[in-house]
């Protein structure tokens, strides 16, 4: 399994350098193979969606790996934005986290508004676990954070609900059509995956703000991009086409795979 998943992430990291040379390159090229109902972009999302299929049936519900504090042996190195300047957010930091609120809505029996307070007195797990980035780097660090699966539970998730969106604080992107804000899905195998957490703490200390604090998901079986940083709200929903572009995922509607398994 070791040399699948390291072929996988080869080849995923010279898609991403691919795909920075397609914007690099124009705008055309881009839009070619991204816009929404094209014949290039289904082609695509076959092949992902095959790729994810056999992914689940390889490695079902394994964990990842863990390490020990000795294999700590840098800081964790941040990813995208590291200093979000939105007000919203800005107004939160400078305050300590005070008034923030995590939202938990969508498709759930009991939406959630949880203070971080609420959050950390939840039961906690920590884990050792490497960060692969699609740039090719990869970093081992100690998290702490509570399970998704128990804030779900106290929500209490429709039959319907199959995906979890990570709704975040950080403009991504500015442009003449206003802000897009980083946004991220997973479906419910990697929500409910005993790794699957939403960190408040690193390194034995609070979770730094290049890090994504207050909070940020962490699924330890996937690429870095997956792991959303400054959540302000978690959405339940029955698809995704209506999040974004319709991939649910900021990167996917760029050209990435939704699903970046490893």
């Amino acid at each position: 399994m070791k040399n699948v998943s390291m072929s996988r992430r080869r080849f995923l990291t010279a898609s991403g350098v691919a795909g920075a040379g397609l914007l690099v390159s124009g705008c055309d090229a881009l839009d070619a193979i991204t816009q929404r109902g094209g014949h290039m972009r289904g082609i695509l999302e076959s092949a992902e969606w095959l790729t994810y299929r056999a992914q689940r049936l390889l490695v079902g519900e394994s964990l990842a790996q863990e390490f020990t504090e000795a294999d700590i042996r840098q800081p964790m190195r941040p990813n995208g934005v590291t200093h979000p300047q939105d007000a919203d957010y800005l107004d939160l930091q400078a305050a300590g986290f005070e008034s923030y609120r995590l939202a938990v809505e969508g498709l759930v029996e009991r939406p959630l508004s949880l203070s971080l307070g609420d959050v950390r007195a939840m039961p906690a797990r920590t884990q050792i676990t490497r960060h692969d980035c699609v740039e090719g780097w990869s970093c081992i660090a100690k998290w702490t954070g509570v399970p998704l699966a128990a804030v779900l539970d106290r929500a209490g998730v429709r039959r319907e609900a199959r995906f979890v969106v990570f709704h975040c604080f950080d403009t991504i992107e500015r442009s003449l059509a206003g802000e897009v804000k980083y946004y991220e899905s997973i479906d419910m195998i990697d929500a409910r995956h005993p790794q699957t957490i939403l960190a408040y703490g690193m390194n034995d200390t609070l979770l730094p703000i290049e890090n994504g604090a207050p909070l940020r998901v962490r699924v330890e079986r996937q690429l870095g991009y997956k792991m959303a940083k400054y959540i302000r709200r978690i959405e339940l929903v029955e698809n995704y086409v209506d999040i974004g572009e319709g991939r649910g995922s900021y990167w996917a509607d760029r050209g990435y795979e939704w699903y970046a398994g490893i």
